[in-house]
């Protein structure tokens, strides 16, 4: 909202040095964001006059059509508008021509011998540093220039040429002071709660109780009541529409022109004057915050409506654009259909006319008779409009931050007022005015409130006063009930007319204090598991990489995951970030997977990376509505459980994915590059930190290879339980999202491992007494799983056996077709003694001996 000063005076008696800069001050410490202050006419330097054009010659020797003007500047020393004599307005300006005819060189072909205009005589400056002087040019001598609003700094006024003014204005008058051409316009960025400051008696409002003087509201005037002479409308949606204001004015003057005054405010505040009847309702806009729209009564077909469209139902708009509305769109019509989509913009066929001249007749024809809207729309409605046609306007931007709907019949009063005033029009005695029966908003709250949020003692008096300077009316002691102004739709709970209090009172005089914080308690156990598992991960080559939570529900297809699996069951956001991710992740692996080819694809292609995150996971209480939960207090227990019913499960993970080569080929020997195995060692990594046993078994599930996917497993009370997959990707998931080949992936239920573990993890226990290794060889069928012969072995040989480790596959002609020799080397040792060759031995053989019994494996070389 660009807000002139010059204007904001008219509604607060502001100290006469008061600048830009002070106000800017005061209205910051108030809450508002006040980006800037502008510096209207700066570089700008007179004298600066009235001129009329007396003569005209054509030169046409030139490449481009030229003009040799002499224009009356009037006499020196001559008076400006409405003052007494010849003294200066403002700095830089100055009245009073030359005395006699100036002698100027201008291109511009808009204007006519007779017409008034703005002559910049020599010795000015215009914006930009561009000086004034005598000069000759196109074989003449100008003395002056004749200007164009954009040559003065005016802003766009939709005829890029000179300046024609009014013929009433005297020649030699002081322009810079007719076209108000310095000023300070404060640039506010109203935030969403604050809609009322989209208009100069909001912040005219902000400024007065900043100040601490009386505001003259301009939305207080003398509004005739209702009666059945106004202009019939028709409201088929109540909610939509709550309340719908009509007048109708008739008699206008086609050839009626807005005044300066009021072109030169809109173009202050940033927009473009169109014609008078257009101008008059954006700048009631301006002043009150109420959008209006005007409809040339000749062109609308009977009574005015406000109605849902109906789906794919077509609509022009006033920017020649057509468009097909949705069920939920709120629309403005008549007999033949839509004629406005409510509180966005009016229709095409029923805009006000332009005036033109009949060239035989000499008539004007235009728009002599109008029918003014000032209407109150649910904010909702029309924010999903605006965004739904990709079509904001300045009237949606006011009604989906919130319209006074007190304020339509005050708008509509000042429109008509207006119209009478500058366009020579009569007001017809109807008004229409439907309105919606409800009543004013109440918040109850106990005087004290904004002392306890804030931790400073305002007083009951302090509060009641601030409340009733932004409008409440307050009434009891103790518990005070407020009823809220209808300007203010932002306050409904004690703690938004706390913040109102606090915002006045100043956040400058809140003390800087410190919580005192409890005793310390440590990392707890999940914390501790959590970063000794991040540290080991670490020191095993893996770079941690944080991703958004957030996925499309496409990337499920991409991963090869059944449409049954429980992983598709999301949880939706009502407003996402982006468009394209609007759930949260069931798994970390998407994330993990877009940040390995993001990073292969700037150029890293030796990657191992791993993440620790949640996922949300939605229970059969999915749809449960959150409550909301006190600030003054501690919740209850139930309060608690009641909003943790409504979360989603939010269990935390693990997942690592690799690419490229795992070690670097060099002078010390060659790399090799990273496969399944190296998943499957990050997973028993994770679990050795979390002191969990980790079962590995053949699997095959979505994303992985089938041939190459390992399921992850642990004991949870005696019971093998699921908690993730390592291996290798399957190759149409590497094609489908782009990834490097014999991309590598592993995910862990981290909490799930943490439950399995036997909570504090051992340290390892150095022995002084010597090591026994035995290998052995076994031959079994390939089917039999590794990780089955090690178990058996491992259970036969006993406490003896330290470790055990597979350091041998072989498969050939020499011990049969469908068979496997498995070596492994065994080591034992005692805790208390040396071990003879003989109890090493026996050890050995008992676990053979297991594993031909379960295993069918037979003794390689036997």
């Amino acid at each position: 909202m660009r807000v002139p000063l010059s204007w904001l005076r008219e509604y607060v008696d502001l100290p006469a040095t008061e600048t830009g800069r002070d106000v800017q001050t005061k209205l910051v410490a108030a809450g508002l964001e006040v980006e800037t202050v502008e510096q209207v006419g700066a570089g700008l330097k007179g004298p600066l006059v009235v001129g009329q054009v007396l003569t005209i010659e054509e030169l046409t020797e030139f490449k481009k059509p030229i003009r040799f003007c002499t224009v009356d500047v009037g006499q020196a020393g001559g008076a400006p508008p409405g003052s007494a004599g010849g003294t200066p307005t403002q700095a830089g300006g100055s009245g009073g021509g030359t005395g006699e005819p100036q002698e100027i060189i201008c291109g511009a072909r808009n204007f006519a011998v007779g017409d008034k205009v703005v002559v910049a005589l020599p010795g000015a400056v215009l914006p930009g540093d561009f000086q004034i002087a005598e000069r000759k040019t196109y074989g003449r001598v100008s003395r002056g220039m004749i200007c164009s609003g954009d040559e003065l700094g005016m802003g766009d006024d939709g005829s890029h040429g000179i300046i024609v003014l009014p013929p009433e204005y005297e020649v030699g008058i002081d322009a810079a002071e007719l076209l108000e051409l310095f000023d300070e316009v404060l640039d506010i960025a109203v935030t969403p709660d604050r809609g009322y400051c989209l208009s100069m008696r909001g912040v005219a409002r902000e400024t007065a109780i900043a100040y601490g003087r009386p505001l003259r509201d301009p939305a207080l005037l003398d509004v005739p009541g209702p009666n059945s002479f106004g202009h019939p409308v028709k409201i088929a949606d109540p909610i939509g529409c709550d309340r719908f204001v009509a007048r109708t004015v008739v008699g206008l003057d086609p050839e009626a022109r807005s005044p300066i005054w009021m072109q030169r405010r809109l173009q202050k505040a940033g927009m473009r004057p169109v014609s008078l009847a257009v101008d008059i309702t954006n700048y009631v806009m301006l002043e009150l915050g109420q959008p209006l729209h005007a409809y040339d009564r000749s062109l609308v077909d009977g009574p005015i409506g406000v109605r849902r469209a109906e789906a794919g139902e077509k609509f022009t708009t006033l920017d020649g654009t057509k468009r097909v509305l949705d069920a939920e769109d709120l629309v403005i019509t008549d007999n033949r259909g839509p004629i406005g989509l409510a509180g966005v913009m009016g229709g095409a066929n029923t805009e006000i006319a332009d005036s033109v001249r009949d060239p035989e007749t000499g008539e004007v024809k235009g728009t002599t008779e109008v029918v003014i809207e000032a209407a109150h729309f649910d904010a909702v409605s029309i924010a999903r409009t605006a965004r739904r046609h990709k079509l904001s306007s300045e009237a949606s931007r006011r009604f989906e931050r919130g319209v006074d709907p007190q304020a339509a019949a005050a708008a509509a009063q000042r429109t008509v007022d207006l119209l009478v005033l500058l366009a020579g029009g009569t007001a017809e005695a109807g008004v229409t005015e439907i309105v919606a029966p409800s009543a004013p908003r109440t918040v109850t709250m106990r005087a004290d409130h904004p002392d306890r949020v804030a931790g400073v003692t305002y007083g009951r008096e302090t509060v009641v006063r601030r409340l009733q300077e932004v409008g409440c009316d307050v009434y009891g002691q103790d518990e005070l009930v407020v009823t809220v102004p209808s300007w203010r739709p932002d306050l409904h709970a004690p703690n938004d007319l706390a913040e109102e209090v606090i915002r006045l009172e100043g956040y400058e005089t809140l003390p800087s204090t410190l919580p005192t914080p409890p005793s310390g308690r440590g990392l707890t156990g999940h914390q501790r598991l959590h970063r000794r598992i991040g540290r080991a991960l670490a020191g095993a080559g893996y770079v941690e990489a944080l991703n958004y939570p957030f996925v499309s529900e496409q990337i499920f297809d991409q991963l090869g995951v059944d449409a049954e699996d429980t992983c598709r069951r999301v949880v939706r956001l009502v407003n996402p970030i982006s468009d394209e991710e609007p759930a949260l992740r069931t798994a970390l692996l998407p994330g993990l997977l877009g940040a390995l080819r993001r990073n292969h694809g700037r150029g890293s292609h030796d990657l191992a990376l791993f993440e620790t995150g949640l996922v949300f996971r939605p229970g059969a209480e999915a749809g449960v509505a959150a409550t909301q939960l006190p600030v003054d207090r501690r919740p209850t227990e139930e309060q608690i459980a009641a909003l943790n019913a409504a979360l989603p499960a939010q269990p935390r993970h693990v997942a690592t994915v690799l690419a490229g080569a795992r070690e670097q080929a060099g002078w010390w020997g060659e790399g090799r590059p990273a496969d399944w195995a190296d998943a499957v060692e990050a997973a028993r990594t994770v679990a050795g930190e979390a002191g969990t046993e980790l079962i590995v078994r053949q699997d095959q599930y979505g994303p992985w290879h089938p041939g190459r996917c390992a399921g992850l497993f642990v004991l949870i009370d005696g019971e093998e339980q699921p908690v993730g997959f390592a291996g290798e990707l399957h190759p149409r998931v590497v094609n489908a999202l782009g990834l490097p080949l014999r991309t590598c992936a592993m995910e862990l239920d981290l909490d799930r491992v943490e439950q399995a573990s036997a909570g504090v993890v051992q340290a390892p226990r150095i022995s002084t007494f010597p090591v026994a290794t035995q290998d052995v060889a076994l031959v079994v069928s390939t089917e039999v799983p590794a990780e089955e012969v090690e178990r058996v072995l491992r259970e036969g040989a006993g406490e003896l056996l330290e470790s055990i480790r597979l350091f041998d596959v072989f498969t050939g002609e020499q011990i049969g077709e469908g068979k496997k020799s498995l070596a492994y080397a065994l080591r034992f040792r005692a805790a208390d003694r040396t071990l003879t060759v003989e109890e090493a031995s026996a050890a050995r053989d008992a676990a053979i001996a297991l594993a031909t019994e379960r295993m069918g494996a037979v003794l390689r070389g036997a």
